[in-house]
């Protein structure tokens, strides 16, 4: 009883609504089409209401495509269809100021990046991604953005930045460089000096060093008071020798009555 109840509901129900629905065609007319292309429309009014429809559609559809737990092909087609409607608004918009209504494309608003992002520009809006579909597998590489190329300078914009402080002309005007370089000079002065004591070092200890037949001669030389020499001296015999040789070379060139 209670199955067969509810079938007559159902009945009831089914019953009004096709009562409601023929009183309306009564009222309004039969449900019109609307036109498959907008130069087909001759009446503003009717254009106005066609692009109205488009735009509830576009609105439900993409409310629709909002679920990322949609099949992907599901997707795709409700992102082909919104495109198709999107193109057929911008054709009722341009029939629209044909006909001497406003200019939709520019008082209407737009579409920003948040909603759809374009990758194909055209007339009309071009291609969007709405949606879920914007996380399609191989749609968010199209929306990578590439750096810009660093566009090269020329020669003049070169040397626009080059002044004096290029050349270093006044680096000593903070006095930062005149202590540096003092501390620098005083370390190259210690380092040669240290380097100087050590060679004198080196060469007195060589010359403390004497062959086996000279040690004697050391010895007696300090003994008495004198002085040691490494190398051979003359002797007095050598230098009287020395000092008569160079008179006679002289008397010579005086007197000498020169070739015949």
């Amino acid at each position: 009883p209670g199955a067969t109840m509810a079938r007559n509901q159902e009945k009831a129900q089914h019953s009004l609504n096709r009562y409601v629905d023929g009183r309306r065609e009564e009222l309004q007319g039969p449900r019109q089409n609307r036109p498959f292309l907008a130069s087909m429309c001759e009446t503003l009014p009717e254009a106005e209401k066609w692009r109205m429809e488009i735009v509830r559609e576009v609105g439900k559809k993409v409310s629709m495509i909002q679920n990322e737990g949609l099949a992907e092909h599901k997707i795709r087609d409700l992102n082909d269809q919104i495109n198709k409607l999107l193109r057929e608004k911008h054709h009722w918009e341009l029939r629209i100021k044909e006909l001497g209504g406003p200019d939709y494309e520019k008082v209407a608003p737009k579409l920003d990046d948040d909603t759809a992002l374009e990758v194909v520009p055209g007339k009309g809006g071009g291609y969007r991604y709405f949606g879920a579909a914007k996380n399609l597998p191989g749609v968010k590489e199209l929306f990578i953005k590439q750096p810009a190329a660093r566009p090269k300078r020329t020669r003049a914009q070169i040397f626009k930045g080059i002044d004096a402080d290029y050349y270093g002309y006044r680096d000593d005007d903070d006095g930062v460089l005149v202590d540096l370089e003092a501390k620098a000079e005083e370390r190259m002065k210690a380092a040669a000096v240290e380097d100087w004591r050590s060679r004198e070092g080196s060469a007195s200890a060589e010359g403390r060093q004497l062959r086996p037949g000279q040690q004697g001669d050391e010895e007696d030389a300090q003994g008495e008071g004198g002085y040691l020499a490494h190398v051979p001296l003359p002797s007095e015999k050598d230098i009287e020798k020395a000092i008569l040789q160079k008179r006679k070379q002289e008397l010579l060139a005086r007197y000498s009555l020169g070739p015949e």
